[in-house]
């Protein structure tokens, strides 16, 4: 039986609160994990920038040629001088030049590492990335390029883009194993469980950061975020320990430079998390009183 879902206090979480956030442009959306309905969403077809969020479609990449045979996850990928990039990440400060396939997935996965991502996306080719996401059906979201320290006019625009319509299915195919097989959105999964930044929609479910690949706090929660100075993204889908599917979400926020609004947009997207974790719980309570 369809869950009856209550959210409908997701209009006022993205739009209440003392900072006036009328300049940021918000793509969002929620959809039911098990069905894939939308249950809720706010300029969901509009295209921002996705920052790392577009990672993902280098993991169903990876996990799709390691399905055909095209590359084993063992393999040793090593790191050139052309892929070094800091920020995010932990490869750029290990003494390690190599590290196999599966070992740079989940560098990406946990703390979206920026090296281990031009490793790939050198090894993968960014095309086939692209015509791997398109074949899905995602023609607004992409990864468009290696992360650049420096991005110029003959380079795209940004690393990645994407809408909250595209990105929400994405999770909620992920969820219902249907991103290229099973096995594929399994593995994904299982990559993106190892996420540490749980630092906007899903900060309210509690999970530990750092250990949350099994039930935690009685939620079972997959999701990769995306972070620049004037963007928030984050794409995820949870569950009750249990549960039968769960909720999907997509909350893109993207801004200008002259005004620093990610501490306000963090708190409109963990306002929009408690609305998530809610409507899961209610869903405990009701099972309950049905039995």
């Amino acid at each position: 039986m369809a869950e009856q879902w209550n959210v409908q206090g997701l209009d006022e979480a993205i739009t209440a609160g003392a900072t006036d956030l009328s300049t940021v442009e918000w793509s969002a959306a929620v959809a039911d994990a098990a069905t894939g309905e939308v249950l809720w969403s706010h300029d969901a077809d509009r295209v921002l920038k996705t920052a790392s969020v577009g990672k993902v479609f280098l993991l169903i990449e990876a996990a799709r040629q390691a399905e055909t045979g095209e590359l084993y996850l063992d393999e040793q990928v090593q790191r050139l001088p052309e892929d070094l990039v800091a920020d995010s990440g932990l490869w750029h400060v290990l003494g390690l030049d190599a590290l196999s396939i599966r070992d740079a997935c989940a560098l990406i996965g946990a703390v979206s590492d920026n090296l281990a991502t031009n490793v790939l996306v050198r090894r993968l080719g960014i095309d086939r990335i692209g015509d791997t996401g398109r074949s899905l059906g995602f023609t607004a979201s992409a990864l468009l390029d290696r992360v650049r320290e420096d991005r110029g006019p003959q380079h795209p625009p940004t690393l990645s883009r994407g809408n909250a319509a595209e990105l929400v299915r994405l999770m909620a195919d992920l969820a219902r194993g249907r991103i290229v097989s099973p096995a594929v959105s399994a593995q994904v999964l299982g990559w993106l469980a190892l996420n540490t930044d749980q630092s906007m929609v899903a900060a309210p479910f509690g999970v530990d950061p750092l250990a949350h690949t099994e039930p935690d706090n009685g939620f079972v929660l997959r999701n990769k975020t995306g972070t620049i100075s004037t963007a928030r993204i984050d794409i995820g889908v949870c569950d009750v320990d249990g549960g039968d599917g769960g909720l999907a979400w997509a909350v893109l926020a993207n801004w200008s430079d002259e005004v620093d609004l990610r501490d306000a947009v963090l708190g409109r997207m963990t306002a929009i998390g408690t609305v998530l974790r809610g409507a899961l719980q209610h869903t405990v309570t009701d099972r309950t009183v049905a039995r």
